[in-house]
């Protein structure tokens, strides 16, 4: 099972970021994919989620600026972050997550940096 991170990297406040996390080694079609973020002294928290059949699921930090979407062709998830903020300054992970069969994977992470 593989996670991969990409798209991440340093934007100045108001700009913007696409993630992309492809995936591989499991049904892709079958998990709940999200993706958090964990500042440095800070827990981690869940960004975005979606099962890519109800509408997707938001923190209300990120509401109205973040969109999560998936490609269950392209095993891959994104997270399109707009008018970025330096508090969305972070380590971002995607998480695949089945529940029925107890499962629970995870990215190895990706910096996203948001300063002038």
């Amino acid at each position: 099972v593989r996670l991969v991170e990409s798209g991440g990297g340093l934007v100045q406040p108001g700009g913007s970021l696409r993630l992309s996390c492809g995936a591989s080694g499991f049904t892709f079609s079958g998990y709940y994919m999200s993706w958090y973020r964990q500042a440095p002294g800070e827990e981690r928290e869940l960004v975005a989620g979606s099962n890519g059949e109800n509408p997707p699921y938001y923190a209300d930090f990120v509401k109205g600026r973040f969109t999560i979407s998936r490609d269950n062709t392209k095993n891959t998830v994104y997270l399109q972050m707009n008018s970025l903020k330096p508090e969305d300054t972070a380590v971002y992970c995607c998480n695949a997550k089945n529940w029925r069969m107890g499962v629970d994977y995870w990215g190895k992470g990706i910096q996203i940096t948001v300063s002038s």
